[in-house]
């Protein structure tokens, strides 16, 4: 199944397993890889040195394409494009509208880079700059996402670009990735569903959690952090008190993620600066906003799901199996073949 994203990436499937942090390790990308998908590592909550040795160890475990996630929005943006650089990564994608310079400065090096868009004119944007693909991501995916739904975002965004678009929010299986093929996007990405496969990193009792969850289950709040964010609902979620009570608990989380990431609290201010300003957000919810990473970290690394926080795609309610990658992306790659070629069989032009 050779499409546009294939032939600007290396890989022989239009699949790409999405950079998720604490989840999307070099053990899971790696595999992805192997499986002939894109992996993308998650560099948001690693140090520089963290995410060097990750660089090199999916190197060791596999010789196929892969890349990094990006947050555009980290006070050290610029080193981690340099180390990326320095690495030869061959595929770097963004959370967030990343800086004009940095797409030129990648694109420079011979990186091919895809940011993450949730809006059109996000998507015009960047391919102004020179971006060489966008991973289009709707309502229905995990973690921080925004209110429009893929089917209504995604043709608004292929209209828009002359760019291979991926399609993310709501993809699980070949019926979704036939679905995206029509619809004109380059292939679809994926978190939830590589977050439940054998690969994963996340504790077996915490992926029995999710098998467990129905799509009612996640649900999207601001409570938590101050942003749209989907997640399973929990205690946390259940209890999350009022934003200026719950900042003295923030504060000791961050101060762990900065413990745990490297970053100093002059990075942190930076990076709290530069959110407040991209996203208009006040000082109180950008603290807020900091607490996050200790708390998926607590969910899906420490296995505490009533306390810590369970990033959830809509599609959670659809899964009940642990595949392994290369299963999985196999099975999804025969199904899409099979649903288009049935289509095709199915729907004839009507008589002029």
């Amino acid at each position: 199944m050779d499409t546009a994203l294939c032939r600007l990436t290396g890989v022989r499937h239009p699949i790409v397993q999405t950079g998720m942090g604490w989840v999307a390790g070099p053990r899971l990308v790696s595999a992805t890889a192997e499986a002939g998908a894109l992996g993308i590592l998650a560099s948001a909550t690693m140090s520089r040195e963290r995410l060097a040795a990750s660089i090199r160890e999916v190197r060791e475990r596999t010789d196929r394409p892969f890349g990094v996630n990006l947050r555009a929005d980290a006070a050290d943006a610029e080193q981690r494009v340099d180390l990326l650089i320095r690495e030869r990564v061959p595929v770097a994608s963004f959370a967030l509208l990343p800086a004009e310079r940095l797409v030129g400065k990648l694109k420079d090096a011979g990186i091919v880079v895809i940011p993450s868009v949730g809006a059109r004119r996000h998507a015009e944007k960047v391919a102004a700059w020179g971006a060489d693909a966008v991973l289009v991501q709707g309502g229905e995916g995990g973690g921080h996402t925004g209110p429009v739904a893929t089917t209504v975002l995604l043709p608004q965004v292929l209209d828009a670009v002359d760019l291979p678009v991926i399609a993310a929010g709501g993809f699980f299986d070949g019926r979704g990735l036939a679905a995206a093929l029509c619809y004109g996007a380059a292939g679809i990405g994926m978190g939830t569903r590589f977050l439940l496969t054998r690969d994963s990193p996340v504790p077996d009792e915490v992926k029995r959690r999710y098998l467990a969850a129905g799509a009612h289950e996640a649900l999207v709040t601001a409570r938590v952090d101050g942003m749209p964010h989907r997640m399973l609902r929990s205690a946390l979620t259940d209890t999350a008190e009022s934003r200026w009570r719950r900042l003295p608990g923030a504060l000791r989380r961050a101060a762990a993620f900065k413990a745990s990431s490297g970053l100093t609290w002059r990075a942190l201010l930076a990076e709290g600066r530069s959110m407040r300003r991209r996203r208009e957000m006040p000082w109180s919810a950008v603290l807020l906003a900091a607490n996050t990473p200790a708390l998926i970290e607590a969910g899906l690394v420490r296995g505490d799901t009533e306390a810590g926080v369970l990033p959830a795609g809509q599609v959670v309610g659809a899964l009940d199996e642990l595949p392994g990658c290369a299963e999985l992306v196999a099975r999804i790659v025969a199904d899409a073949t099979r649903v288009l070629g049935e289509t095709a069989a199915r729907v004839t032009p009507a008589a002029p």
